[in-house]
């Protein structure tokens, strides 16, 4: 039992006296919980979805957790080896909302954490929840990384990020499509290796081939392509193309798309950008 010895002032004469008593009060409801001031709140990255591929810190704050939020589809990966836990979730599009859900789950004291596909930071949740969380200063946000699709879909086919690479998406939801083209356009030119994120979707089954229209008046149509689909899930798949050939690729939002540099060969059947080593 801790005993706590707080003096507060009868006679207020101002401002400062006032915020000199609630500071003292708060510090005494603080160690009434236990010490911790401010409730807190995890935002983490679940990698792909295979568990053997998540950050240690993400499973340790989610075995640990009440309640964990997020997309439906991607909740839905935990719910088995989490069984315990109280799960709520919104559908595409409600992302705003989702993020509320989780100050308010944390402000009645749960331990709450906002879970994305791969890392929170890319083109994940973690830059909503902060921009939120302003105007939730009793609660402390900690953002714990994931391993993205670049990585991990790099890794099934090979070695094809090795040097200096790009990220686009090609989703034009929360950007035009003209930044998009002009991003695709640019990183062509620069000789970045390129990694596309949602390629394609039911709204828009035909981004991915305008994207490659794009890249072709830059490229060659014979650069190496590959994608990989369901990564770190089941029915994972990986494959091979050219540029020409990826126009024709059957993607979704669940495969991610790699094109290669100037240097990116294939050796023995696996995607490959040299660092620029002797041998």
């Amino acid at each position: 039992m801790i005993r706590c010895d707080f003096a507060l002032k009868e006679n207020l004469n101002d401002t400062s006296d006032m915020m000199e008593n609630r500071n003292v009060a708060s510090v005494y409801l603080g160690l009434i919980k236990g010490g911790d001031m401010k409730n807190k709140l995890y935002v983490a990255g679940m990698g792909p979805g295979d568990t053997g591929l998540m950050c240690q810190r993400a499973a340790e704050v989610l075995a640990d957790c009440d309640t964990i939020i997020g997309y439906t589809v991607y909740v839905n990966l935990l719910r088995e080896t989490y069984p315990d836990k109280e799960f709520l979730t919104t559908p595409m599009t409600q992302e705003a909302r989702r993020c509320e859900m989780a100050f308010e789950e944390a402000a009645k004291g749960k331990k709450v954490v906002m879970v994305c596909s791969g890392d929170a930071g890319v083109y994940g949740m973690s830059g909503l929840m902060l921009e939120i969380g302003a105007s939730w200063p009793e609660i402390e946000v900690e953002v714990i990384p994931g391993v993205t699709a670049a990585l991990s879909g790099g890794a099934v086919l090979g070695a094809p990020l090795t040097h200096d690479f790009a990220v686009i998406s090609l989703s034009d939801r929360l950007t035009p499509w003209e930044k998009i083209e002009k991003r695709l356009k640019l990183a062509a030119e620069a000789d970045f290796c390129i990694c596309i994120y949602n390629p394609a979707s039911k709204g828009r089954p035909d981004y991915l081939a305008r994207a490659c229209e794009i890249l072709l008046r830059v490229l060659p149509p014979e650069r190496l392509c590959g994608t990989v689909e369901n990564i770190g899930r089941e029915g994972e798949a990986s494959s091979l193309y050219t540029l020409e050939d990826l126009r024709t690729a059957p993607v979704n939002m669940f495969t991610t798309v790699f094109i290669g540099n100037s240097q990116t060969k294939e050796i023995n059947g696996r995607m490959v950008t040299p660092r620029g080593y002797r041998i």
